[in-house]
Protein backbone atom coordinates (compact mmCIF):
# COMPACT_ATOMS: atom_id res chain seq x y z
CA UNK A 1 0.00 0.00 0.00
CA UNK A 2 3.09 2.72 0.48
CA UNK A 3 4.63 1.88 -2.90
CA UNK A 4 0.94 2.76 -4.19
CA UNK A 5 0.65 5.93 -1.51
CA UNK A 6 3.80 6.90 -2.93
CA UNK A 7 3.20 6.45 -6.83
CA UNK A 8 -0.20 8.15 -6.36
CA UNK A 9 1.78 11.30 -3.85
CA UNK A 10 4.23 11.39 -6.84
CA UNK A 11 1.30 11.92 -9.81
CA UNK A 12 -0.54 14.18 -7.95
CA UNK A 13 2.81 16.48 -7.56
CA UNK A 14 2.38 16.96 -11.13
CA UNK A 15 -1.05 18.18 -10.93
CA UNK A 16 -1.85 22.13 -10.41
CA UNK A 17 -4.74 21.17 -8.40
CA UNK A 18 -5.80 25.00 -8.23
CA UNK A 19 -6.20 25.02 -12.43
CA UNK A 20 -8.23 23.77 -14.65
CA UNK A 21 -7.28 22.40 -17.72
CA UNK A 22 -8.58 22.86 -21.23
CA UNK A 23 -9.87 19.28 -22.09
CA UNK A 24 -6.47 18.17 -24.39
CA UNK A 25 -4.12 19.16 -21.78
CA UNK A 26 -6.05 17.66 -18.95
CA UNK A 27 -6.55 14.71 -21.40
CA UNK A 28 -2.67 14.43 -21.82
CA UNK A 29 -1.92 15.02 -18.56
CA UNK A 30 -4.08 12.16 -16.75
CA UNK A 31 -2.41 10.11 -20.08
CA UNK A 32 1.17 10.85 -18.69
CA UNK A 33 0.43 10.31 -15.01
CA UNK A 34 -1.34 7.09 -15.19
CA UNK A 35 1.07 4.61 -12.80
CA UNK A 36 -1.65 2.27 -12.98
CA UNK A 37 0.35 -1.47 -14.33
CA UNK A 38 -2.61 -2.37 -16.19
CA UNK A 39 -4.74 -0.26 -19.15
CA UNK A 40 -6.36 1.97 -16.72
CA UNK A 41 -9.85 2.82 -17.46
CA UNK A 42 -10.41 6.64 -17.96
CA UNK A 43 -13.74 7.98 -16.12
CA UNK A 44 -15.01 11.51 -16.18
CA UNK A 45 -16.68 13.11 -13.12
CA UNK A 46 -19.63 15.80 -13.05
CA UNK A 47 -20.59 17.89 -9.79
CA UNK A 48 -23.85 19.19 -10.58
CA UNK A 49 -25.93 21.53 -9.33
CA UNK A 50 -28.54 19.71 -8.89
CA UNK A 51 -31.37 18.29 -6.55
CA UNK A 52 -32.14 14.76 -7.28
CA UNK A 53 -35.54 14.55 -5.11
CA UNK A 54 -36.68 16.82 -7.44
CA UNK A 55 -38.12 14.31 -10.40
CA UNK A 56 -36.92 16.62 -13.54
CA UNK A 57 -33.90 17.09 -11.74
CA UNK A 58 -32.98 13.34 -11.31
CA UNK A 59 -31.03 12.65 -14.50
CA UNK A 60 -30.83 9.19 -16.40
CA UNK A 61 -29.91 8.26 -19.35
CA UNK A 62 -27.76 6.61 -21.74
CA UNK A 63 -25.49 7.58 -24.74
CA UNK A 64 -23.23 5.53 -27.56
CA UNK A 65 -19.46 6.95 -26.95
CA UNK A 66 -17.50 7.16 -30.76
CA UNK A 67 -14.79 5.20 -30.28
CA UNK A 68 -16.35 2.87 -27.45
CA UNK A 69 -15.01 2.39 -23.72
CA UNK A 70 -12.23 -0.31 -24.54
CA UNK A 71 -13.87 -2.74 -22.91
CA UNK A 72 -16.63 -5.80 -24.61
CA UNK A 73 -19.21 -6.02 -22.26
CA UNK A 74 -21.19 -8.80 -21.18
CA UNK A 75 -24.66 -8.71 -22.19
CA UNK A 76 -27.25 -10.83 -20.87
CA UNK A 77 -30.67 -10.81 -22.99
CA UNK A 78 -34.03 -11.81 -21.00
CA UNK A 79 -36.66 -12.52 -24.60
CA UNK A 80 -38.59 -14.79 -25.69
CA UNK A 81 -38.98 -16.82 -29.54
CA UNK A 82 -37.87 -14.49 -32.10
CA UNK A 83 -36.08 -11.68 -30.03
CA UNK A 84 -34.62 -14.52 -28.04
CA UNK A 85 -33.14 -15.36 -31.49
CA UNK A 86 -32.67 -11.66 -32.34
CA UNK A 87 -30.16 -11.06 -29.19
CA UNK A 88 -28.36 -14.53 -30.09
CA UNK A 89 -27.53 -13.26 -33.47
CA UNK A 90 -26.56 -9.88 -32.39
CA UNK A 91 -23.87 -11.51 -30.24
CA UNK A 92 -25.62 -11.51 -26.71
CA UNK A 93 -23.68 -13.53 -24.54
CA UNK A 94 -26.40 -15.42 -22.58
CA UNK A 95 -29.93 -15.32 -23.50
CA UNK A 96 -33.02 -16.66 -21.75
CA UNK A 97 -36.00 -16.27 -19.30
CA UNK A 98 -36.79 -18.10 -16.03
CA UNK A 99 -33.85 -20.80 -16.70
CA UNK A 100 -31.82 -17.15 -16.15
CA UNK A 101 -33.71 -15.92 -13.31
CA UNK A 102 -32.95 -19.00 -11.66
CA UNK A 103 -29.36 -18.48 -12.05
CA UNK A 104 -29.21 -14.99 -10.82
CA UNK A 105 -31.48 -16.21 -7.71
CA UNK A 106 -28.73 -18.47 -7.05
CA UNK A 107 -26.20 -16.14 -7.53
CA UNK A 108 -24.58 -15.63 -11.17
CA UNK A 109 -23.81 -12.36 -12.02
CA UNK A 110 -21.53 -12.73 -15.35
CA UNK A 111 -22.43 -10.15 -16.88
CA UNK A 112 -22.23 -6.17 -16.99
CA UNK A 113 -25.68 -5.10 -18.97
CA UNK A 114 -28.71 -6.74 -18.50
CA UNK A 115 -31.29 -5.86 -21.63
CA UNK A 116 -35.09 -7.03 -21.61
CA UNK A 117 -38.29 -7.15 -23.83
CA UNK A 118 -41.46 -5.25 -22.59
CA UNK A 119 -43.13 -8.38 -21.28
CA UNK A 120 -40.26 -9.69 -19.64
CA UNK A 121 -40.24 -7.16 -16.87
CA UNK A 122 -43.28 -8.46 -14.60
CA UNK A 123 -40.64 -11.57 -14.05
CA UNK A 124 -37.87 -9.94 -13.59
CA UNK A 125 -39.88 -8.27 -10.54
CA UNK A 126 -39.03 -11.50 -9.20
CA UNK A 127 -34.96 -10.58 -9.02
CA UNK A 128 -35.01 -6.56 -8.87
CA UNK A 129 -34.03 -6.39 -5.29
CA UNK A 130 -30.83 -8.29 -6.74
CA UNK A 131 -30.23 -6.33 -9.70
CA UNK A 132 -31.19 -2.98 -8.69
CA UNK A 133 -28.64 -2.63 -6.13
CA UNK A 134 -26.26 -3.35 -8.92
CA UNK A 135 -27.21 -1.25 -11.36
CA UNK A 136 -28.47 -3.94 -13.70
CA UNK A 137 -31.97 -3.89 -13.54
CA UNK A 138 -33.47 -3.03 -17.34
CA UNK A 139 -35.03 0.40 -17.59
CA UNK A 140 -36.78 2.33 -20.61
CA UNK A 141 -34.90 5.57 -19.75
CA UNK A 142 -31.37 3.82 -20.56
CA UNK A 143 -33.14 1.96 -23.15
CA UNK A 144 -32.59 -1.47 -22.25
CA UNK A 145 -35.94 -2.37 -21.39
CA UNK A 146 -36.61 -2.26 -25.65
CA UNK A 147 -38.33 -4.31 -28.77
CA UNK A 148 -35.07 -3.08 -30.54
CA UNK A 149 -32.65 -5.67 -29.25
CA UNK A 150 -30.13 -6.38 -32.32
CA UNK A 151 -29.23 -2.62 -31.74
CA UNK A 152 -29.09 -2.41 -28.32
CA UNK A 153 -26.99 -5.33 -28.07
CA UNK A 154 -24.68 -4.28 -30.51
CA UNK A 155 -24.40 -0.13 -28.91
CA UNK A 156 -24.15 -1.94 -25.38
CA UNK A 157 -21.58 -4.44 -26.45
CA UNK A 158 -19.45 -1.77 -27.83
CA UNK A 159 -19.63 1.90 -26.63
CA UNK A 160 -23.10 2.24 -25.14
CA UNK A 161 -22.51 4.02 -21.42
CA UNK A 162 -25.11 4.83 -18.88
CA UNK A 163 -24.98 7.45 -16.69
CA UNK A 164 -27.40 8.40 -13.25
CA UNK A 165 -27.25 11.43 -11.32
CA UNK A 166 -26.41 10.51 -7.42
CA UNK A 167 -28.14 12.11 -4.25
CA UNK A 168 -25.17 14.63 -4.14
CA UNK A 169 -25.71 15.77 -7.99
CA UNK A 170 -22.68 13.89 -9.14
CA UNK A 171 -22.26 12.02 -12.41
CA UNK A 172 -19.45 9.85 -13.00
CA UNK A 173 -18.56 7.54 -16.25
CA UNK A 174 -16.47 5.74 -18.29
CA UNK A 175 -14.96 7.73 -21.28
CA UNK A 176 -12.11 5.04 -22.05
CA UNK A 177 -9.04 3.90 -21.65
CA UNK A 178 -5.66 5.26 -20.88
CA UNK A 179 -4.27 3.58 -24.06
CA UNK A 180 -6.67 5.21 -26.30
CA UNK A 181 -5.24 7.93 -28.85
CA UNK A 182 -5.77 11.54 -27.18
CA UNK A 183 -8.12 12.40 -29.24
CA UNK A 184 -10.14 9.94 -29.01
CA UNK A 185 -10.85 10.11 -25.42
CA UNK A 186 -11.26 14.02 -26.08
CA UNK A 187 -14.15 12.61 -28.54
CA UNK A 188 -15.56 10.80 -26.11
CA UNK A 189 -15.58 13.20 -23.36
CA UNK A 190 -16.55 15.92 -25.79
CA UNK A 191 -19.92 13.90 -26.42
CA UNK A 192 -20.82 13.42 -22.88
CA UNK A 193 -20.37 17.06 -21.59
CA UNK A 194 -22.37 18.04 -24.93
CA UNK A 195 -25.14 15.64 -23.38
CA UNK A 196 -24.89 16.64 -20.04
CA UNK A 197 -25.48 20.48 -20.89
CA UNK A 198 -28.12 19.89 -23.23
CA UNK A 199 -30.45 17.92 -20.47
CA UNK A 200 -29.69 20.79 -18.02
CA UNK A 201 -33.40 21.34 -16.27
CA UNK A 202 -35.01 23.92 -16.97
CA UNK A 203 -35.47 24.74 -13.24
CA UNK A 204 -31.75 24.80 -12.67
CA UNK A 205 -30.64 28.20 -12.03
CA UNK A 206 -27.20 29.92 -11.98
CA UNK A 207 -24.22 27.55 -12.73
CA UNK A 208 -24.82 23.61 -13.64
CA UNK A 209 -21.39 22.19 -13.96
CA UNK A 210 -19.75 23.20 -10.85
CA UNK A 211 -16.70 20.74 -11.19
CA UNK A 212 -15.30 18.77 -14.19
CA UNK A 213 -12.81 16.11 -13.84
CA UNK A 214 -11.10 13.12 -15.72
CA UNK A 215 -9.15 10.81 -14.17
CA UNK A 216 -7.27 6.93 -14.65
CA UNK A 217 -9.09 4.17 -12.51
CA UNK A 218 -6.55 5.02 -9.24
CA UNK A 219 -5.13 8.27 -10.26
CA UNK A 220 -6.16 11.65 -9.09
CA UNK A 221 -8.41 13.49 -10.88
CA UNK A 222 -7.43 16.82 -13.20
CA UNK A 223 -9.87 19.80 -13.09
CA UNK A 224 -11.49 20.23 -16.88
CA UNK A 225 -11.78 23.85 -17.90
CA UNK A 226 -15.24 24.25 -19.55
CA UNK A 227 -15.79 25.28 -22.79
CA UNK A 228 -17.80 28.67 -23.14
CA UNK A 229 -21.15 28.23 -24.94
Amino acid sequence: MAKKGKKYAEALSKIDKIKKYPLPEAVDLVKSISFEKFDATVELAFNLNLDPRKAEQNLRGALVLPHGTGKDKTVLVFAKGEKAKEAQEAGADFVGDDDMIEKIKGGWFDFDVVIATPDMMSSLGKIGRLLGPKGLMPNPKTGTVTMDIAKTVTESKGGKITYRVDKFGNIQVVVGKVSFDSAKLVDNITLVIDTINRIRPATVKGVYIKNLAISSSMGPGVKVEQLKK
